[in-house]
C-alpha cells in the first residue's frame, strides 16, 4: 500500500504547497483532531483498480479500499481527480498512516442531514414511489427508503373502495409506482432507519389558504369523485384568492380543487343503506358546507332540498292512522316509508319489533315492499324521529 508521502509527491497534493503561515491559519483545525464517524469534504486525487485517495487537506490523506470500494462502485465510477466527495473515517489511521474512509456511509449520513434539515424547515419535496403494499407506499428521498402511509395520501389519490376490498386498494396505489409525490417529513429516526411522510401535510397551506375563503352556509358546485361506505366525496373548485366572495362559489374552468365528504346521512332526508345507489361518480351536484374542521370540509346534499319532517307537520300527528310501506327489517324492527300530501312527499320511522314480538313474528305479520295501515305512536318532527304500531281491525 502507498504511504502518505509517497501520495503526496506523485500528485503534488496541496500539502506539498502548504506554507508556514497557511498552517498557522489551520492550527485551531489542527487540534481539532478527526474521528470515527466523523463526516468530511475531500478531494479525489488518485483513483486506481482498488483504491480510491482522498485529499483531506490538513486532516491528512484517506483512502476508500476493500470492502469499501466495492460497495461504493456506483459512486466511484462517477468520480475523477479533482472531484469534491464527502467521506466518513471508519479508521483514524492505518498502518500506512491514511484515514480509512467510507462513501456509502457518508452518503447516507449526508442524506439523513439533508433530511433533518428538510423536516427543520417544514420543506416540500418530491418523493418518488418505488412500490406499494396494503398500508401504504414505499418512497425514496436523497437515496433513504422511507414510507407514505394511505392515511397520509392527498385526497386526490386516496384509494375510494367500496367495501374497503384490500385487493382493490392495493391495486389502485400500484397506480403510483414510478411517479413523484410532493410530500413533507412526518418523522424520521437514523438509527432505526426510520422515515414517514406525507403527501397530505405538504397540501396543508394550500387547503387551509382555500378552505379559509369558505364559512359554513356556503353552497358549492362539484362533482361527486369518490364513494365509500360512510358517504360520498365532492369535488369542487378553490375560489380564487383575492376575488370578492359570494354565498354561491361558482364553478370556473381548470382551478384548483377543495374536496369534501358528505355522510351518508346528509345525502338525503330518507335512509340510504348504500351511498352508490343514490349518488355516483362523476354525478354534478350543489351541496351545503355544514362543518369546516381544520383541513376537514363536510357538506349536505339534504340540506339543498326542503326538510320533509316540517311540511309533515301539517298533515300527521300523534294517534292517527296512516298508510305505510314497509322499506327495510333490522333487529329493532321494520322501517316504515309514509306518504303524504300531492306531492307524494314521504318521511320513515320505525315500527319497533316490541309491536310484533319477535323477529319470527315481524317477518310473518309484514312484507317488504308491501303497504300496510299503521298507528302513529310517536311523531317529533323537530327531532326527525316517529314511531309507529301495525294497525289490527278489532274483531
Amino acid at each position: 500500500m502507498e504511504t502518505q508521502t509517497g501520495i503526496l509527491s506523485a500528485q503534488g497534493g496541496p500539502a506539498s504547497g502548504w506554507s508556514m503561515q497557511n498552517l498557522a491559519a489551520k492550527l485551531p483545525e489542527v487540534f481539532n483532531l478527526p474521528k470515527v464517524g466523523d463526516t468530511l469534504e475531500g478531494i479525489v486525487i488518485k483513483k486506481s483498480a482498488r483504491n480510491l485517495y482522498i485529499d483531506l487537506g490538513i486532516r491528512g490523506i484517506g483512502i476508500v479500499y476493500g470492502m469499501e470500494f466495492a460497495n461504493a462502485q456506483n459512486i466511484i465510477k462517477t468520480l475523477k481527480p479533482g472531484d469534491n466527495i464527502f467521506v466518513k473515517i471508519t479508521e483514524v489511521e492505518n498502518e500506512a498512516g491514511l484515514r480509512e474512509l467510507s462513501l456509502t456511509e457518508a452518503k447516507e449520513q449526508k442524506s439523513w442531514d439533508l433530511i433533518r434539515e428538510y423536516k427543520k424547515t417544514n420543506k416540500i419535496i418530491d418523493a418518488k414511489i418505488l412500490k406499494v403494499n396494503r398500508g401504504g407506499l414505499m418512497v425514496e428521498i436523497a437515496g433513504i427508503p422511507g414510507f407514505l402511509p394511505v392515511s397520509q395520501l392527498a385526497s386526490e389519490h386516496y384509494p375510494r373502495v367500496e367495501g374497503g376490498d384490500k385487493n382493490k386498494i392495493l391495486e389502485e396505489l400500484s397506480k403510483f409506482i414510478s411517479q413523484d409525490f410532493k410530500v413533507r417529513i412526518l418523522d424520521f429516526d437514523p438509527k432505526y432507519e426510520k422515515l414517514i411522510v406525507s403527501e397530505k401535510a405538504a397540501e396543508e397551506e394550500h387547503l387551509k389558504l382555500a378552505i379559509g375563503q369558505h364559512k359554513v352556509g356556503d353552497v358549492v358546485s362539484g362533482t361527486i369523485s369518490g364513494i365509500v361506505d360512510w358517504g360520498a366525496f365532492i369535488k369542487w373548485p378553490a375560489p380564487e384568492g383575492g376575488e370578492a366572495r359570494s354565498t354561491i362559489v361558482e364553478r370556473p374552468s381548470e382551478a384548483d380543487t377543495l374536496e369534501g365528504l358528505i355522510h351518508i346521512s346528509e345525502l338525503d332526508w330518507q335512509l340510504i343503506e348504500n351511498p352508490v345507489d343514490f349518488v355516483k361518480v362523476g354525478d354534478e351536484v350543489k351541496a351545503q358546507i355544514i362543518d369546516i374542521n381544520n383541513d376537514r370540509v363536510s357538506l349536505s346534499l339534504k340540506r339543498m332540498k326542503p326538510d320533509p319532517w316540517k311540511t309533515a307537520s301539517a298533515f300527521l300527528e300523534k294517534g292517527m292512522l296512516v298508510e305505510g310501506v314497509v322499506k327495510k327489517f333490522n333487529p329493532f324492527g321494520a322501517f316504515v316509508e309514509v306518504v303524504w300530501g300531492s306531492n307524494a312527499e314521504f318521511i320513515q320511522g320505525l315500527c319497533h319489533i316490541s309491536e310484533f314480538g319477535s323477529d319470527e313474528k315481524m317477518k310473518k305479520a309484514v312484507e317488504m315492499g308491501k303497504k300496510y295501515q299503521f298507528k302513529l305512536l310517536m311523531f317529533v318532527p323537530e327531532e326527525h324521529r316517529m314511531s309507529l304500531g301495525l294497525f289490527k281491525e278489532e274483531a
